[in-house]
C-alpha cells in the first residue's frame, strides 16, 4: 500500500487573493508551484508513494478569499485522505540579511516534527541554504486543521540576495531535498 502525500503549493497567482511574497523579481506562488510540481514528479516515479497537489496548473486559484483558499487546501488533503501534508512556501523579511530554510509544525514531539527535521536536513544539504531549524507555529491554519502529520516548508528568503539567487536558478535541489527527506523519514533507500 502506497503512502499518500498531499503537496500544497502555497498561495494563489499574483492579482488574486492569498498571493505570496515577492522579491528580486521573483513571485512566491510561482516558486511554490514549480517546486511542488517537481516534488510530485519525483513521488509519482516512486511506487511507494501516491501524490496529489493543491494547484494543478500555475493559474489555478483556490477559494474566493484567503480563508477559503486555505480551507480548500486542507479540505483536499482531509477528504482524500492523505497520510502526510506538505505545504511549500518561500519566505520574505524586511531585513534583507535574514536567510535560510525553516520548517514549521503544529507542535513538538510529533511525527510531523520528526518529518520536518528530515526534510530540513536534506534541503540544507541539497540546496546549500542555512539551517534555521524546525519551528512550532500552532497558529498556521494548514497545520492546525489537517487531520494528518503536516509540515510547512519555507524554502528560502525571496528578500535575501543570496537566497533569491538560489530560488531564481535551478529549483530541483529544493524538490529533491524534500523528496530525500521523506525517504530518510521512512527509512527508504532511494530507487
Amino acid at each position: 500500500m502506497s503512502i499518500k502525500i498531499f503537496i500544497d503549493q502555497g498561495h494563489n497567482p499574483t492579482g488574486y487573493h492569498n498571493a505570496g511574497a515577492t522579491g528580486f523579481g521573483l513571485y512566491e506562488e510561482n516558486i511554490n508551484f514549480e517546486v511542488g510540481t517537481m516534488l510530485a514528479d519525483l513521488l509519482r516515479a516512486d511506487p511507494r508513494f501516491e501524490v496529489r497537489v493543491s494547484r494543478e496548473t500555475p493559474t489555478t486559484v483556490l477559494g474566493t478569499n484567503t480563508a477559503t483558499s486555505l480551507a480548500a487546501r486542507v479540505r483536499g488533503a482531509n477528504n482524500w485522505p492523505a497520510n502526510y501534508f506538505i505545504s511549500i512556501h518561500a519566505n520574505a523579511n524586511s531585513n534583507p540579511a535574514i536567510n535560510g530554510t525553516e520548517v514549521y509544525v503544529f507542535r513538538e514531539g510529533t511525527q510531523a516534527y520528526w518529518l520536518a527535521q528530515h526534510v530540513l536536513n536534506e534541503i540544507v544539504r541539497q540546496a546549500g541554504t542555512k539551517d534555521n531549524g524546525v519551528r512550532v507555529n500552532s497558529g498556521l491554519f494548514v497545520l492546525r486543521t489537517t487531520r494528518m502529520p503536516a509540515i510547512l516548508v519555507e524554502l528560502a528568503y525571496l528578500s535575501n540576495p543570496q537566497d533569491a539567487a538560489k530560488l531564481s536558478g535551478d529549483l530541483k535541489p529544493f524538490a529533491l531535498g524534500i523528496y530525500l527527506g521523506l525517504l530518510s523519514y521512512f527509512d527508504f533507500a532511494p530507487l
